[in-house]
């Protein structure tokens, strides 16, 4: 009950504007350095080649979500195409994830789209890859809508599809062939369009998952459950997929011992980076996620 409690004020913190707008100016406090590479692409690019240098890939997420200007979305998509572009000169093993409220999805659809195409292009000047973050469910359908535009001429650019949602295991089967990331999702959401137990939401993760790597599509594993990771190995063991046709990713900060562990058995392990300005939403959505995420934090917080 108290960590019901617990989710449900973080996940709301996670959504207020005020608290966001104050956290750009406290800096990374309460723990979120644990969590957050830095507020520089200079620092997040160091960040990537120390964990290159490890067997790790990467990918990097410049923090920020609706916004509310054209201004703002100008300004975030040129920081991400500068992001792209300074991945490319250090030749870090990295590709990048942009959330398309920060691109100004909430202002006019054909406006973020512009902006996407703006970034792809960066990408695709590279030969690197551009993950479009789902967001809540409000979004989702207008995020599918705006990728299969995209992919009918950008083969580099994908999306993430969120296992809490009813609609989850449909839009996978739709989106066959489409590189994928798969994970449980982080937002708080309506029992109208999401399963609200833990057991539900791990039984339907594991059937997209599945469903994806028998499709013959490329599929990223995003969790830090053990028992998950454990049960994708048997399964791809199982039906001789290939190690080539999937990786795993974790968060920057968590189970750093276990990333090192599957690289050194031969798995792809992507590390997901955040850095910014603009962590605290990001930041609260971890908490909310696990209540020893909140003794990790105090930990870091302490301990500065």
């Amino acid at each position: 009950m108290l960590a019901e409690v617990s989710k449900n004020v973080f996940l709301h913190a996670s959504q207020n504007k005020v608290l966001n707008k104050a956290a750009k100016k406290w800096g990374l406090r309460f723990g979120a350095a644990q969590v957050v590479a830095g507020d520089t692409i200079e620092i997040a690019i160091k960040k990537v080649q120390e964990l290159n240098e490890k067997g790790l890939i990467c990918t990097l997420d410049h923090l920020g979500e609706f916004v509310s200007s054209r201004e703002e979305a100008i300004e975030a998509t040129q920081y991400n195409v500068r992001t792209l572009e300074a991945m490319g000169r250090a030749g870090v093993n990295s590709n990048l994830s942009v959330k398309m409220t920060q691109l100004g999805l909430d202002i006019d659809p054909s406006f973020c789209i512009e902006n996407m195409r703006r970034i792809l292009e960066t990408a695709t000047k590279y030969n690197n890859f551009v993950r479009i973050d789902m967001e809540d469910h409000a979004h989702c359908q207008i995020t599918l809508d705006i990728l299969r535009e995209l992919r009918q001429t950008y083969d580099n650019v994908g999306t993430v599809i969120q296992a809490y949602l009813f609609r989850a295991e449909q839009d996978v089967k739709e989106l066959k062939g489409i590189p994928l990331r798969l994970v449980k999702g982080a937002y708080q959401e309506s029992p109208s369009v999401a399963f609200q137990e833990k057991e539900e939401v791990d039984k339907n993760y594991m059937r997209i998952i599945e469903e994806h790597l028998l499709s013959g599509s490329y599929t990223a594993i995003a969790s830090h459950d053990h028992h998950i990771i454990a049960k994708v190995r048997d399964f791809a063991q199982k039906h001789h997929i290939p190690r080539d046709q999937f990786e795993f990713q974790m968060l920057y900060g968590f189970r750093t011992d276990m990333q090192l562990s599957l690289a050194k058995e031969g798995y792809t392990m992507r590390v997901y980076i955040p850095f910014g300005n603009d962590w605290f939403g990001y930041f609260m959505r971890r908490l909310a996620e696990r209540p020893q995420n909140v003794a990790f934090a105090l930990k870091g917080f302490f301990s500065k």
